[in-house]
């Protein structure tokens, strides 16, 4: 009977073996080239397609949006001030009301404010606009199943400490040498991954997030804790099946 469960015991443990740390995702091949820093990471937030544009439109510098002395906000709204919500397609164009078909992707929101001001001083005597950037999301996997985030970008220099932070920083099965950034640009997907382990890294915490990254912090294999889960149900009936045979012999 010893012999019998040691043998069910070991075969148990190689069907198991495959099935231990599933959950762990983007895994690399040994000596995978990862792409730089240097050559695919903006230092301020761009436009992409997908987001959405929502800008107001004063004439005269916006003289008026800070002269509400002689007219009230009623007739600001109505008489001077233009308020539009435009998606930015995939092309990297949006369709804007008066200039139309206008490409903004690739711009930060400055040069967009800039360009856009250019576009209606045609129709508009110095006009001033104010722009911000909707439906913008970061995805984030601290390193345990489960845990995962979509964190809204509030803000135009959202760095990826903050966007950890706000995921609720780097869960305890996470290994922070191997932090993983997944960005969409016109020639695919890159693949960045950073060392946050070392004090001497902290400049990559500054890195500002784009929309639709993916920040993925790979988790440390648990090959252990991951076998005994496996083989906790077989150890129980095996422990079940000994106890009845020992009741059944005793019994003879």
């Amino acid at each position: 009977m010893g012999k019998v469960s040691i043998a069910v015991a070991i075969t148990a443990l190689l069907f198991t073996g495959c099935a231990i740390n599933r959950d762990i995702m983007f895994k690399t091949p040994r000596g995978y080239q990862f792409d730089t820093v240097s050559d695919t990471l903006d230092t301020e937030f761009k436009i992409q397609p997908n987001d959405v544009l929502s800008f107001k439109l004063f004439s005269n510098d916006g003289f008026k949006m800070i002269d509400l002395i002689n007219e009230d906000r009623a007739s600001l709204a109505s008489s001077n001030r233009l308020q539009f919500n435009y998606p930015v397609y995939p092309d990297g164009t949006a369709t804007l009301p008066v200039i139309g078909v206008t490409r903004v992707a690739g711009l930060s929101v400055r040069e967009a404010e800039l360009l856009l001001e250019e576009r209606y001083s045609m129709y508009y005597q110095k006009p001033f606009v104010l722009l911000t950037v909707g439906n913008r999301r970061v995805v984030v996997f601290p390193g345990r199943g489960g845990d995962a985030k979509v964190i809204n970008l509030e803000n135009n220099n959202t760095t990826l400490l903050e966007v950890l932070a706000k995921a609720g920083g780097i869960a305890a099965r996470g290994d922070a040498h191997r932090v993983k950034l997944f960005r969409r640009e016109e020639d695919g997907r890159k693949v960045i991954q950073f060392d946050l382990s070392d004090i001497d890294n902290l400049k990559f915490a500054d890195v500002v997030m784009q929309a639709d990254d993916v920040v993925y912090v790979q988790p440390n294999a648990e090959l252990a804790q991951g076998i005994l889960q496996q083989l906790n149900p077989i150890i129980s009936l095996l422990t079940m099946t000994i106890l009845v045979v020992g009741v059944v012999q005793s019994l003879k």
